[in-house]
């Protein structure tokens, strides 16, 4: 099993005074997002190990010791799933075994979008995502699921063991990529789920439960904990609605296709992105269709991120009017914590306002 830390120093009794003394789980999540998360939930009661550091990407690390560590230590485990990190299935696997795994992609509440083919984006995509999922779910991913979600997040089903059952259409973008197959291939699940709000708050909810089962005695102020971060989360995505009407309906372009969540919780679309959603390089003729995109549409926005090559946006930036900004789904530069998550939404929608 994992270690257990105790709440130890007066300042840490202090800030929580109705916190319990009893043992605190010890808790690791893979990214900053899902840190932030569990960090606001575990507030006042202790803080998680994040696994991929800022600045890192998700779709390819390499765990440094201190890393393994926290894996092998760990009695909780949160983390979006194998979709986005499937190396880090294996350390899980056999560092974790005995913890318990949480796959918050695979969670009952959240809502999920299947990878997006094409080079130019459609309009309209909102249409072609699933919501929540229905009972069932396997225990060795540890989804405590609630219930009293609505019924439009419940309209589709998934087998365990993720097991592939799509429609050929993909018209309810609901099940999931085989088990052993975690590419962001064409039907498969689009795994950047934390960049919707509406998941994100669900998530607290998840999270919550799973550390109430595990230390019953602090359950109260997990709770607690969660249900202020939901309505934190509520404040600032009011806030970033209101600064993105002013950018309604107006195109742009993304580095890698990670934004589909965001796009569909704000109601506004990418004209297309440079490289797929699982940031592989792109091929020169997806370069030089996404070049087109930006002629053709009058693209005025070409967003980048600090984890990839930005000489790639240059190549598609030449030649046109278009201008750039830097966009961070993962928030290097926010400080990890309680604050993080809304501060990461919050930042998204500032690169995407500011870049017209």
């Amino acid at each position: 099993m994992g270690h257990i830390r105790f709440l130890a120093t007066a300042a840490t009794v202090w800030t929580v005074a109705t916190a319990s003394f009893a043992e605190v789980p010890a808790v690791a999540a893979d990214i900053t997002p899902v840190h932030g998360l569990v960090s606001r939930v575990m507030q006042g009661v202790g803080m998680p190990d994040l696994v991929v550091p800022p600045g890192a990407s998700p779709h390819s690390h390499s765990m440094r010791p201190s890393e393994a560590r926290a894996l092998d230590q760990a009695d909780l485990v949160f983390w979006v799933g194998p979709r986005l990190t499937p190396w880090l299935e294996g350390p899980i696997a056999t560092l974790a075994s005995d913890a318990k795994v949480i796959a918050l992609l695979d969670a009952e509440a959240t809502q999920q979008l299947m990878v997006r083919e094409t080079v130019q984006f459609g309009q309209g995509h909102d249409d072609d995502h699933g919501g929540g999922h229905d009972d069932g779910h396997d225990e060795e991913h540890g989804d405590d699921h609630h219930d009293g979600h609505d019924e439009e997040h419940h309209d589709a089903h998934h087998d365990d063991e993720h097991a592939s059952g799509h429609d050929a259409d993909h018209g309810t973008e609901t099940a999931h990529a085989d088990e052993h197959g975690h590419s962001h291939e064409a039907g498969s699940l689009d795994p950047h789920a934390w960049l919707m709000a509406e998941n994100g708050s669900a998530w607290l909810q998840v999270i919550a439960e799973a550390l109430a089962a595990a230390d019953p005695e602090n359950a109260p102020l997990y709770m607690r904990n969660a249900a202020e971060g939901q309505a934190e989360i509520a404040t600032a995505a009011a806030e970033i609605a209101t600064k993105l009407d002013a950018v309604a309906g107006k195109p742009f372009v993304v580095f890698h296709d990670a934004y589909q969540y965001f796009e569909t919780g704000f109601g506004i679309e990418a004209a297309g992105a440079i490289s797929l959603s699982d940031a592989s390089d792109p091929s020169p003729a997806r370069i030089a269709e996404i070049r087109a995109t930006v002629q053709e549409m009058k693209v005025r926005c070409v967003l980048s991120e600090p984890q990839f090559n930005s000489g790639l946006v240059a190549t598609v930036l030449d030649g046109t009017d278009a201008g750039t900004a830097i966009v961070d789904p993962l928030g290097v530069k926010l400080e990890p914590g309680p604050q993080f998550y809304p501060q990461l939404l919050a930042s998204v929608g500032d690169a995407i306002a500011g870049c017209y």
